[in-house]
């Protein structure tokens, strides 16, 4: 369910908007949940909708690129915009831009290994810079560390109980018995893209099914328990993030108005009032 202060959304309050089929899949999932999402304003829920699209998209091309699996001990990066730290963590080098620095991940995808909890952040963070400004970006997270869950608070990440699983999620596959000498495979972070797909690193993309049975292949001898999908779900603040997306003017519709339209420039989307 939605809710926009005390009004509750219906199928058709974006009957006349723009989104893409992929974002009105987002709304759709929204609108099922059996959670209430509420918002102050329209702009809060297509910030998050959008968002939650270009996470999804900033997963899919992470996959399709050059980067590699790799233990925090064998971690690799461009030595140009990071510096590996003794923990295997990527710290943003001095006088580097954070947008150039996550951008380039993209770019030279080839020089870059890292484990599956640094790639969910490196999504977010990818994610969240394609739909604010590069000056915004660059003052909320002017200190860049990549490692493992170590992430900037103004991401606002936070994992929550429960089964309500939505597109631009990060989920966990739990292996329980896996096997002592690979402990990189005791479990892994997804991208839920949404149909029972979701983006692992190292793993590829795959069902949820499929995710199960790659795990199952990495646990110790004469393993009983299977890997599982645990109850959880781990997201950006979308709403404390969503201050950060400009509206001209300030400008707020009232709720009865659909007067809205994105435009793209380049691989990032904007509301347009």
């Amino acid at each position: 369910m939605i809710k926009i202060q005390d009004t509750i959304v219906y199928n058709d309050f974006l009957a006349h908007s723009s989104l893409s089929k992929k974002q009105e899949k987002i709304f759709e999932a929204l609108l099922k949940s059996p959670e209430t999402y509420v918002y102050k304003n329209e702009h809060q829920l297509l910030f998050e909708i959008i968002l939650r699209d270009r996470i999804i998209d900033t997963a899919i091309s992470l996959a399709k690129s050059k980067v590699r699996f790799a233990i925090f001990r064998l971690s690799k990066c461009n030595e140009q915009f990071w510096i590996k730290n003794e923990l295997g963590g990527f710290q943003l080098k001095e006088g580097v831009l954070p947008s150039d620095a996550i951008n380039d991940i993209f770019i030279n995808s080839h020089l870059y290994a890292f484990e599956c909890a640094t790639a969910i952040v490196i999504v977010f963070y990818k994610a969240i810079l394609d739909v604010i400004d590069k000056q915004t970006f660059n003052r909320l997270f002017s200190n860049l560390l990549l490692y493992d869950w170590h992430v900037d608070q103004d991401l606002g990440v936070k994992t929550k109980k429960g089964e309500d699983y939505l597109p631009g999620d990060c989920l966990y596959f739990k292996n329980p018995e896996f096997d002592p000498q690979t402990p990189q495979w005791q479990g892994e972070n997804t991208i839920y893209l949404g149909n029972d797909l979701h983006y692992g690193h190292g793993i590829g993309i795959k069902t949820s099914e499929e995710i199960i049975a790659a795990l199952n292949k990495k646990r110790k001898k004469d393993a009983t328990k299977s890997a599982y999908l645990l109850p959880q779900t781990t997201r950006v603040d979308f709403i404390y993030l969503s201050q950060f997306s400009s509206t001209p003017g300030g400008y707020r519709l009232p709720i009865n108005k659909k007067y809205f339209i994105t435009g793209t420039l380049g691989s990032a989307t904007f509301l347009y009032w």
